[in-house]
């Protein structure tokens, strides 16, 4: 009988057993877990997956992503053979330490130990819930059940890894390394490890930059029970318990403050970057060093690209991102100005390309007039007759301004815009004025017309996004033989006395009208760089000129970028090179000859006062070569006229300057007063 009710009892047992798992496991699966997806931080990388900027997500937290591949595997050993090292036997809950926390609580009548699991330690992450009353107990214990049963071991570990306290607005792993240690975790110290570990169990309380003694006597108390339990030695843990706990925060890095901008303004997340954060560095520390010993209203921008690939390697879009005087904060890469003589060498190249002139062709620096507009050097001297060659090298106004009247102004505006460039314009269609500067360019801009220079006319868009195509759009701006008689014209120009590298880099400097804009650019056998400088509010800079500001930037920018420049590359097959004698006929010489007769106004004299007639006012030439355009104040009275005897259609009272421009483009002028 008594076997009977013993079985009874065993049956009955048992049937209570498995009804209170259903109920249990029911219990489990109705559970409504948290949300398990959280912000985390904005990233900016470099090319090799170095970290340039983060930024913070809602209410100032810093959470970064972390993979588990990012932390040194002694982390993850130290974290669960300190907090569960039953981790990865245990469902959720851990019934073995539960049992020995009872029991020592009973024993000792407070309480001596948790026994909180890694996975009950994620649900009240997840849910910001509390430990101290039985209502959370529970819940989280309901919690890390379901969690065990949706998710594995290793992604119960990402969720610890993400969301741990740190202390402030640190939360997760990576933030912390960062912020405390200020490196990333992928390797560790032991004392490093065991800081991480320590910090989450009282955050606030061991923060290191208010309470690094806390910080650091926690630390070791984990390095200690870490050697008894095996995962460290021993000698590890006495040596560098002797280090000192970190005492303060460490800045999130700033790398590419303007570039990181322009990056996170597209989309939330991860941004993988072209820029190498080694160089990145280098430059800006170099543009830091020259602005300190300029006017601190002075700002200054530097790109650099390698232009095999187009891929841009460096921007600095100001000295100091946080700079109010200077207005730090606009990225002066990405700001139209005029680039002043820089557009020069283009002109030169397609003038090559059009059979106008060689770099041996003979032209004028004389006064000239076109119309209504008379170009002027910038120094205000004339060099009579010399070679294209020299007069780009001498950034001649006169001459530049004689090829793009030929070339035709729209003609220059096409290949710029073919360049991939986007050229602002005030005021309707382009004129001469183009060649020097009149249009408005980015220095990004300005960095990608060089880019194609130096790589034999083939212009493509700069990329600083590494998912962005490697190609691009490609076009052909200027034959392969042009490009390169252009980059010897400009390799010759010596460079700043600081350099030492001449004839290894072609470069051009420019300054905008009023001295608004200093600019230089140039390239060696790899590398492209530009550099401006000014106010970006526009105000004239006196005394500032780009060959004696930017120029010694942009060399030193380049010698960063590679100690010793690659060597530019040999002319293409069918580059004419020659002396000017041997050219063909026709190119020989641009425009007039030095020796053609001047163009002069003979009558009326120059200050001469004469009485208004209704006939007009009789104009007496000699020299020239017909036919002639007759001007007054600007405005085209007449054209196509072919004698040396004109009667102007002059009569109103005033002063009237009178201008006359022949075939060739010379120009007389006189100035009268009409009574």
């Amino acid at each position: 009988m008594s076997s009977v009710r013993l079985l009874l009892a065993l049956a009955l047992t048992l049937w209570v057993v498995a009804f209170g798992n259903d109920r249990l496991s029911q219990w489990v699966e109705a559970t409504e877990l948290p949300v398990l997806v959280h912000a985390t931080s904005s990233e900016v990388r470099d090319r090799h997956g170095e970290l340039l900027r983060a930024y913070t997500i809602e209410d100032g937290l810093w959470r970064m992503a972390v993979a588990r591949d990012q932390v040194d595997p002694l982390f993850y050993e130290m974290l669960i053979a300190y907090e569960d090292k039953r981790f990865y036997r245990h469902g959720g809950v851990d019934l073995l330490a539960t049992l020995r926390a009872v029991a020592q609580g009973l024993r000792e009548g407070r309480i001596v130990s948790g026994a909180s699991t890694l996975t009950m330690q994620v649900a009240r992450l997840l849910e910001d819930g509390t430990t101290g009353q039985w209502q959370g107990k529970l819940r989280q214990v309901r919690v890390a059940l379901a969690l065990e049963r949706r998710m594995s071991k290793d992604e119960i570990l990402a969720l610890y890894s993400l969301l741990a306290p740190y202390g402030g607005n640190v939360e997760g792993v990576r933030a912390a390394s960062l912020i405390w240690l200020g490196k990333e975790p992928r390797r560790l110290t032991p004392a490093e490890a065991a800081l991480l570990v320590a910090l989450p169990q009282a955050p606030e309380s061991r923060r290191p930059d208010r309470h690094p003694e806390a910080a650091r006597d926690a630390r070791n108390r984990v390095m200690l029970r870490m050697a008894d339990a095996g995962v460290i030695p021993l000698t590890a843990a006495h040596s560098d318990a002797l280090d000192p706990s970190p005492k303060g925060r460490h800045p999130m890095p700033q790398l590419a403050p303007h570039m990181a901008d322009r990056a996170v303004a597209r989309r939330d997340g991860r941004h993988d970057l072209t820029l190498d954060a080694g160089l990145q560095r280098s430059l800006e520390a170099l543009a830091r060093s020259h602005a300190a010993r300029l006017d601190p209203r002075l700002s200054l921008a530097i790109v650099l690209a390698d232009h095999q690939t187009g891929e841009i390697l460096a921007s600095v879009g100001s000295p100091d991102y946080a700079s109010a005087q200077n207005d730090g904060f606009v990225d002066m890469t990405q700001a139209q100005r005029s680039p002043g003589s820089t557009l020069k060498p283009l002109v030169y190249g397609l003038a090559f390309d059009r059979g106008l002139a060689h770099p041996e062709t003979l032209i004028l620096d004389t006064p000239v007039q076109f119309g209504s507009y008379a170009p002027q050097n910038f120094d205000g001297q004339y060099r009579g007759e010399l070679s294209v060659r020299r007069a780009l090298q001498l950034s001649l106004n006169i001459p530049v301004v004689r090829l793009t009247e030929a070339l035709g102004p729209a003609h220059l505006l096409a290949a710029l815009k073919g360049a991939g460039l986007k050229p602002a314009l005030q005021g309707g269609a382009p004129g001469l004025a183009l060649s020097l500067g009149g249009v408005g360019l980015t220095l990004e801009e300005m960095t990608q017309l060089y880019a194609g220079l130096a790589h034999g006319g083939i212009a493509r868009p700069l990329r600083w996004r590494v998912e962005d195509s490697g190609e691009g759009a490609l076009s052909q701006v200027l034959s392969a033989a042009s490009a390169w008689q252009v980059q010897r014209i400009l390799a010759d120009i010596p460079p700043p006395p600081t350099a030492g590298t001449a004839g290894q880099v072609a470069w051009k400097s420019g300054t905008s009208y009023g001295h608004r804009d200093a600019w230089a650019l140039g390239w060696d056998g790899r590398h492209v760089a530009g550099v401006w400088f000014g106010r970006p509010d526009g105000t004239p800079v006196p005394g500032a000129f780009g060959a004696g500001l930017a120029a010694p930037v942009l060399f030193e920018a380049l010698h960063r970028a590679s100690p010793r420049p690659a060597p530019l590359g040999p002319p293409p097959p069918e580059t004419l090179i020659t002396t000017n004698a041997k050219l063909p006929a026709n190119l020989q010489r641009f425009g007039p000859r030095a020796d053609a007769v001047a163009l002069q106004v003979t009558f009326p004299p120059n200050g001469a006062t004469l009485r208004a007639n209704e006939m007009g006012v009789p104009v007496k030439l000699r020299g020239g070569t017909p036919p002639f355009t007759i001007l007054a104040n600007g405005a085209v009275l007449a054209t196509g006229l072919r004698r040396p005897q004109i009667l102007a259609p002059l009569s109103g009272p005033g002063f009237t300057t009178i201008s006359v421009i022949d075939s060739l483009g010379q120009s007389g002028r006189t100035t009268i007063e009409l009574r």
